[in-house]
Order: structure tokens, then C-alpha cells, then sequence
């Protein structure tokens, strides 16, 4: 009788176990993320790049900013750790996410991945959430592509990342810490090439730049010297440097209409991966998207093949060296007298100006 009766309450001791461990492991893998809102600057645009299935959360975001910085995404195998790459390798935040002139890996003006040089020079991650013009240099990735897919191919291109989807899954998966994140981010453990995708993309459209020097004079909180102000007017005026058709003014802070254009840089362009082989379009030979201005100081290589190396030779160009070819932009208004021949001065004071676009802290 007592036999029984201890056995019986073993059972029930048994089965209630049971039910509080399947009830804590069922609360384990309904992990809701927490939504993260992008706050959007004051003046920018208020139309957002945000795919509907791949919402912003706190813990995606997290992910994405340890993927991001994650060499385990890289395809190399071998022993020597400075073949080691990941996204910041040249994507360096210090130099507004783009690589900059003494990084290792730029090589002639492009960055040098895993198994060779990529197409076109390194493009900074800068409000790219306000983007939706396509990306890339060429705007290659437009239309039912967005910066999920630019992970993937950044990835998996040989001139990158030059990993598989399995070869990544594998490696993160591995590390329990990371199991604890994805479940965080999106309900269960299960580490997939798309949730990296979504993750790392998430973390890129958290990068907003809107709190330099001139966004605080916008803002009434500081005013810019007297030689910044110099420089802004020639800046937003045709009779100056003529800078804002393609880079905007204050009505568009984001300094990039983010278009494409011819700005006669060569009179015949070599490069068959312009504007013109993503469209088709003969007038968009040579042409390539106008880049954001913010954080120009620090973003150098310059131009989609990173020819120039200092803003200085930037300016140069601009005021003294536009070649024509019949599919310059109609925009680039002193082609015929090859630049803006602004004077020493006046180079200054855009120079002074272009400068309060400097904000590095995330």
C-alpha cells in the first residue's frame, strides 16, 4: 500500500516536472523582440527603406552589429589572421563606414576581399534607411533587391567576404551565445544565411548621420564662422560651385539626391559597369550615383574607382578638370569652361564648409 502510494507520487512529482519544463522551454522559443523605431532626423525625409518582412527590433539590431564585426563570415580557412575579414573590415567606422586611405585592404582604389578586388570603390553606410534609389554605384541593386541582398552577395562574392551560406550557418551556429541571440531576434535558436541577412541589414539602417556641425547650425543651436558661410553659399548656387543639383542643400539634408550621373570625369570612360550596364540606356554611359557628402572629410578614396585620394584633389577636378563627352550630365552646367575656376579662396571656403558635414559617432 505504501509501495503504491509512493509510486504514485513519484508519477505525479514526474509528470509535473515535465510540464514545467516543457512550459519553461516553450516560454524559452516565444521570445517576442522588442520594436526599435528609427527616429528620423528633423528636416529628412520621412519615407523609410523598411522591408515588411524584416522588422527593426533592439535584439535583430544587436545581431547585426555582432555579425557585422564577425570574421566568421568570411570563407577563409587557412591559419594566417590577417586574411581574416569581415563587414568593418571595409566598412571602417572611424571613417564614416567607408574604407579609408590607410586601411590595408584598399588596394588602387577598391577594396581588396578575400580572392581579389572589388568592382568599384567602397561606398560609406550612410543613411542608407532614406535610400530608395537602388544601391551600389550603379544602383545594380534596385527594383525587389534591398540591403538583405547586398549582405548575401557581399558574402558570397569572391572579391569579398568569398564565403558559402552553409559555410557561415555552420561556424555561427556552433556558439551558443549566438543561438541566444537569434532566439532573442527571432523567436527560436535557429541560425538561417536569410536571418543574417535580416540582422546585419538591420544594423546598417540604424547608421543615420544627422547631428554634424551644420545640422546643429539647421537647428539653431550654433552658427557656422564666417568662411563656412562662404562656402555654403557657393555650394547651393550655380554661379559658385554648383554643388547641390546632386548633392542637395538644406531642403535635402541628406546631401545625395542618391541619382546618377555623368559628372565628366573622363571624356571616354573605360569602366563597362556604369549606370549604362544596369539600364541600358546610352546616355547613362559613365554615369554613377552621386554619393552623400556627409562625412566627406573622412571618406576618401574618392569617385566609384577611388581615384582621388584627399578632398583637396576633389575640388581640383572640379574646378579645373571636367572632360566633356557627349553623356556629361546636362547638370555639370561649367563643362565648357572645365570647371568652376573658383579661386584659392573660394576653394577654401567650400573646403570649410564641406568640413562641417564631419559627424563619426554612431
Amino acid at each position: 500500500m505504501k509501495v503504491s502510494l509512493l509510486r504514485s507520487r513519484f508519477l505525479l512529482f514526474s509528470i509535473l516536472l515535465m510540464m514545467v519544463l516543457v512550459a519553461c522551454n516553450k516560454e524559452k522559443k516565444e521570445y517576442h523582440p522588442t520594436p526599435y523605431n528609427i527616429v528620423i532626423p528633423k528636416y529628412f525625409p520621412t519615407a523609410l527603406n523598411l522591408p515588411a518582412d524584416n522588422p527593426m527590433t533592439v535584439e535583430g539590431i544587436e545581431l547585426g552589429r555582432k555579425l557585422f564585426n564577425d570574421t566568421r563570415l568570411c570563407g577563409y580557412t587557412g591559419t594566417n589572421p590577417d586574411s581574416l575579414i569581415c563587414c568593418a573590415s571595409c566598412h571602417v567606422e572611424r571613417c564614416g563606414f567607408d574604407i579609408g586611405t590607410d586601411n590595408p585592404r584598399l588596394q588602387n582604389g577598391r577594396a581588396r576581399g578575400l580572392r581579389g578586388t572589388t568592382q568599384h570603390n567602397v561606398m560609406p553606410l550612410c543613411n542608407l534607411v532614406f535610400n530608395r534609389e537602388g544601391y551600389l554605384w550603379n544602383g545594380a541593386v534596385s527594383g525587389n533587391k534591398n540591403i538583405e541582398d547586398i549582405v548575401l552577395a557581399a558574402i558570397t562574392a569572391e572579391d569579398e567576404l568569398a564565403a558559402t551560406p552553409e559555410q557561415v550557418v555552420s561556424r555561427i551556429e556552433q556558439d551558443a551565445s549566438y543561438r541566444e541571440l537569434f532566439r532573442k531576434a527571432f523567436g527560436t535558436e535557429e541560425v538561417t544565411m536569410q536571418r543574417i541577412q535580416w540582422a546585419v541589414a538591420q544594423y546598417v539602417r540604424t547608421l543615420v548621420r544627422a547631428n554634424s556641425k551644420f545640422d546643429k547650425y539647421l537647428r539653431g543651436e550654433l552658427q557656422l564662422t564666417e568662411q563656412e558661410l562662404r562656402g555654403y553659399v557657393l555650394f547651393t548656387t550655380e554661379e559658385g560651385a554648383d554643388c547641390f543639383h546632386c548633392h542637395g542643400s538644406a531642403g535635402t539634408p541628406l546631401f545625395t539626391t542618391n541619382l546618377f550621373y555623368n559628372n565628366a570625369l573622363d571624356a571616354i570612360p573605360t569602366d563597362l559597369s556604369d549606370r549604362f550596364s544596369v539600364t541600358g540606356n546610352p546616355q547613362d554611359r559613365g554615369a554613377y550615383r552621386a554619393p552623400t557628402l556627409r562625412n566627406i572629410a573622412l571618406t576618401a578614396p574618392y569617385m566609384h574607382d577611388g581615384r582621388f585620394n584627399t578632398l583637396d584633389e576633389v575640388l581640383e577636378f572640379y574646378n579645373t578638370g571636367l572632360q566633356y563627352s557627349a553623356n556629361v550630365s546636362p547638370l555639370m552646367h561649367h563643362i565648357n569652361d572645365g570647371g568652376t575656376c573658383l579661386t584659392p579662396s573660394q576653394i577654401a571656403d567650400l573646403k570649410a564648409f564641406l568640413e562641417t558635414l564631419t559627424e563619426c559617432e554612431n
